[in-house]
């Protein structure tokens, strides 16, 4: 416990009358016992946070199935994004042979292809709204070469949930014509 001591300030002798001097002394022992208890008991109650992960719905791939359909999408609503070496990114709309917009060169952020795609879903709800399905948003696919990085396929999901694009998909495919638009300098 903490303990005060008090000494008695002054000598046994006779003479002046003097005030006691009184030393004191907190025995800090029980206080440094206290914290370090509480410190161990937050330690071992709190959670530490966890990493987290972005989810990922994959369709499901069954082996027995032999007349595999691709699925067919609108090209007036469908938004390509390629990514290649070196941070390159090239996006078009619709088909590449016959294209609505692009084959355009674009970079990451909010004054590349954030912008581009925010205004492209907004042109393509108008042109929805105007078929009477208004909520026919875009849809994007995103085709990453074997040369781009893993952090520019983060960095392009990451502007599909900043932008509000609920709808895209991951293709690993290219075709020829495509690599060709990929690769020029």
């Amino acid at each position: 416990m903490a303990e005060l001591n008090t000494g008695d300030g002054g000598g046994g002798k006779g003479g002046k009358v003097r005030s006691k001097k009184q030393s004191s002394k907190v025995d800090l022992t029980a206080m440094v016992d206290l914290a370090f208890l509480l410190i161990t008991f937050f330690m071992l109650t709190t959670s530490l946070s966890k990493p987290q992960s972005m989810d990922l719905s994959l369709p499901d791939k069954d082996p027995n199935e032999k007349d595999n359909k691709d699925t067919k999408v609108d090209e007036n609503r469908t938004m390509t994004v390629m990514l290649g070496a070196d941070n390159k990114m090239v996006y078009y709309m619709g088909l590449l042979a016959t294209p609505k917009v692009g084959p355009k060169d674009i970079t990451y952020g909010k004054d590349g292809i954030r912008r581009e795609l925010l205004k492209q879903k907004k042109n393509v709800l108008a042109y929805s709204a105007s078929l009477g399905k208004p909520k026919n948003g875009i849809i994007v696919i995103i085709k990453p070469t074997k040369k781009s990085n893993y952090k520019n396929l983060v960095d392009i999901l990451d502007e599909m949930a900043i932008t509000g694009v609920d709808t895209y998909a991951i293709v690993p495919e290219f075709t020829p014509e495509e690599t060709k638009v990929i690769d020029k300098k």
